[in-house]
């Protein structure tokens, strides 16, 4: 597909008009990450940022550094330059859990879901961070760990409902179909209520039907919750029609950023995507 041909995009940088969403002030801010491995470069000096209820595309072709790039937001790759700033306060090097805490969550890539728990437990470990109880309280369930169990069953509940996979609540993951788990995958991410949902390709290995299914609740997600979100998809039609903006990597540089029109009318974008004739 060519850029030219790819689809108008539906959203807007500020206020979407089909449902009132108003975009607001920066929210994540990535400046002049640099990443390396040994010898390798995998990012170098990238900067962008995320303003409060977008959703804003990470895309490039494979090999660009977008999931190393979502591994320095999510704490998982501390980077030898620059920093990241969350509602103001600067960062360098935290971990995974220090960045759940302040309320960013993750989905990755490749799934890594407990298959022989069911859809309702997979979705409940998502609320440890917000248990207050101690283990031996909650093994007990006991007198105040009793009711707070209660109370995230009810929250994980509507999530489930929310994902229409009120069917298989009691069924282990393993034995649904891939694209159900990509949505308990996002269920037990968005059970940590986090202000900003980091998806690492969330249609990847979907069907039509699928994608749609799942462009749906991310734009649910963004709207309804509030929640911004930062994606990473291949999928270009998916990324045009629901993404606010854009930034483009290759090979570990930045180069595009904004709307998804002004990103599909780039030529160093162009360039990277369908390559040039010499």
């Amino acid at each position: 597909m060519k850029m030219n041909d790819l689809p108008l995009p539906t959203a807007a940088p500020a206020t979407a008009p089909a449902t009132g969403r108003q975009i607001g002030d920066v929210i994540l801010e990535v400046k002049n990450i640099s990443l390396r491995f040994g010898g390798v470069k995998a990012l170098t000096d990238i900067s962008f940022d995320v303003r409060e209820h977008e959703v804003r595309a990470i895309i490039g072709p494979n090999g660009a550094g977008k999931s190393s790039m979502l591994n320095c937001i999510n704490g998982v790759y501390a980077p030898q330059e620059g920093a990241i700033t969350f509602r103001g306060q600067t960062f360098r090097h935290m971990n995974s859990r220090q960045v759940a805490e302040m309320g960013v969550a993750r989905t990755f890539q490749n799934l890594a879901l407990f298959k022989g728990m069911s859809v309702l437990d997979n979705i409940m470990t998502g609320r440890n961070l917000r248990m207050k109880s101690n283990l031996f309280m909650q093994a007990l369930r006991w007198g105040p760990a009793e009711r707070e169990e209660i109370a995230h069953r009810e929250k994980v509940e509507r999530i489930i409902d929310f994902l229409e996979i009120q069917p298989w609540r009691k069924t282990p993951v393993g034995r649904l179909p891939y694209g159900l788990q990509k949505r308990v995958d996002l269920g037990r991410a968005l059970a940590m209520e986090p202000q900003v949902l980091l998806l690492d390709e969330p249609m990847a290995g979907m069907n039509v039907e699928e994608k749609q299914d799942m462009c749906r609740f991310i734009l649910d997600v963004n709207d309804e919750f509030g929640t911004t979100v930062v994606l990473i998809e291949h999928d270009m039609g998916v990324v045009m029609d629901i993404s606010d903006r854009v930034v483009v990597l290759d090979y570990g540089k930045k180069i595009g950023d904004g709307t998804p029109e002004e990103v599909r009318g780039n030529e160093d974008v162009i360039r990277a995507y369908l390559g040039t004739t010499h």
